[in-house]
């Protein structure tokens, strides 16, 4: 299923990933809290350890053109058929300045909306990068 990815995000109570991120295996309950008005950066953070957090972002405002081909091991472990529940987020890693910050396009975060849960794919293959800058 390819994911579009352009809804909005809304607040969601709590994120529970399936499986845990890679590198955190013992951290699967996340807090998605705004850090802005704007609604286009956001802190994942751990519901068991609010010292763990990762920025992220929903793609469409930075990365117009990025819709992945997510795979169905992914998608079934979600439970999800329909491309309008997926809230796509990518991990961000900031820079000193703009033009250092990256996003991770290569392993973006499924959620779906309807269940709150989540899982970081790897889209092997895809040609995509794990450090794509936020601007040119």
């Amino acid at each position: 299923m390819t994911a579009a990815a352009t809804a909005p995000v809304e607040a969601l109570p709590t994120i529970e990933f399936v499986a845990p991120m890679p590198g955190f295996p013992d951290h699967r309950r996340f807090y998605l809290v705004s850090i802005d008005d704007s609604g286009l950066v956001y802190w994942l953070t751990s519901a068991d350890d609010p010292e763990l957090r990762f920025l992220v972002i929903p793609p469409p405002a930075y990365f117009p053109d990025y819709t992945p081909e997510i795979g169905d091991e992914a998608l079934a472990a979600l439970g999800v058929e329909e491309a309008e529940r997926i809230l796509l987020l990518l991990v961000v890693t900031a820079g000193e300045t703009l033009q250092q910050t990256t996003a991770n396009l290569m392993a973006p975060i499924v959620v779906d909306r309807e269940s709150r849960r989540a899982v970081q794919t790897v889209l092997a293959g895809s040609g995509f990068s794990v450090r794509t800058a936020l601007s040119a």
